[in-house]
């Protein structure tokens, strides 16, 4: 394939315009899109709600790219859907859609789906075509033209399309009660999934790695238990290994430039009371919303007795990516 190339004449400051020109026609496109939204497209999302199987988007081209990104936004916002390819699904890919699933198709031609007993919603900008002739419900997609000057690629068509489908996706969202912590689950990687599913117990430092001393600990050994486990912290514990103090980095070079002198103190002398403490099952992002309300970096973390299970500090979140 030969690239075309720039006429010697061209004037790169027409890009600006010619741009300019494409998103007017692209943005009127779906403003006219928006106007023509009736009780069909209330009928299409009523019917994908009442649908026992998943939505199969189907779509060839430009319309298939489409195709491809509706199926993945519908899947994360809680519609299960996939995307098959037209020619595949000539080859055998059929035998993947039952029954009880229905199609949303991005095409010219819905004779087959319809011949399998399937529902079939069509995404076209053909009223008359013969996919809006066999489908049970409409999207309509029509454009006046195309972005492209040579009114050929398809542009302002597809931009619809790819509107209609997040419109889609959108109202379904909202008649199903979608929630943050739903789009989560369908997103554990991502940082709301991070946020929303990634509890204290997940990220905490536990057993040997967990700073605590008793009350009767001199402040060499509190010193000592903070340098060993890179805390920056300390918890003191009663007999029940409660936390019932702790002493910080702040706290000893408060204690230094104050003239302290730490080997004549203990662990009960030194430490602050009532420590900040957080649930073993909290959430994560939780932990982090008391670190910053409380201006501190460190915090114990405790089970449903009080007892100091697990210790947690900022790095700790950031490492997770909570934070």
């Amino acid at each position: 394939m030969t690239l075309a190339k720039t006429p010697p004449s061209f004037d790169l400051s027409q890009t600006v315009t010619v741009a300019k020109a494409a998103l007017d026609i692209e943005a009127n496109a779906l403003r006219q899109a928006a106007d023509r939204l009736d009780g069909g497209f209330t009928a299409v999302v009523a019917r994908i709600l009442a649908c026992t199987g998943r939505v199969v988007v189907m779509g060839m081209g430009k319309s298939g790219h489409v195709g491809n990104k509706i199926a993945a936004t519908l899947a994360s916002t809680g519609t299960p859907a996939f995307f098959v390819h037209p020619g595949e699904a000539s080859h055998g890919d059929l035998g993947m859609i039952t029954a009880d699933d229905l199609v949303l198709a991005v095409s010219n031609s819905g004779d087959v789906i319809k011949r399998m007993g399937i529902g079939l919603i069509a995404l076209t900008g053909g009223a008359d075509s013969s996919l809006a002739r066999y489908a049970d419900g409409v999207l309509n997609s029509a454009v006046d033209k195309e972005a492209c000057p040579l009114n050929l690629a398809p542009t302002a068509s597809t931009t619809v399309q790819m509107a209609l489908g997040d419109a889609l996706a959108i109202a379904l969202l909202d008649a199903r009660g979608f929630k943050p912590a739903d789009f989560a689950r369908s997103h554990p990687g991502g940082a709301l999934g991070r946020k929303l599913l990634t509890h204290v117990h997940d990220i905490m430092r536990t057993e040997g790695q967990i700073p605590s001393v008793t009350p009767e600990a001199t402040g060499l050994e509190v010193m000592r238990e903070m340098s060993d486990k890179g805390l920056g912290a300390t918890a003191i514990v009663n007999s029940q290994n409660q936390p019932v103090g702790i002493f910080t980095d702040g706290d000893l070079r408060r204690l230094l430039e104050g003239g302290g002198d730490l080997r004549a103190m203990t662990a009960a002398t030194l430490m602050r009371n009532a420590p900040r403490v957080i649930s073993m099952d909290a959430l994560a992002a939780e932990a982090a919303d008391v670190m910053e309300a409380n201006a501190v970096t460190s915090l114990l973390v405790v089970d449903g007795d009080g007892r100091l299970v697990g210790a947690l500090n900022a790095n700790d979140l950031m490492r997770a990516k909570v934070i």
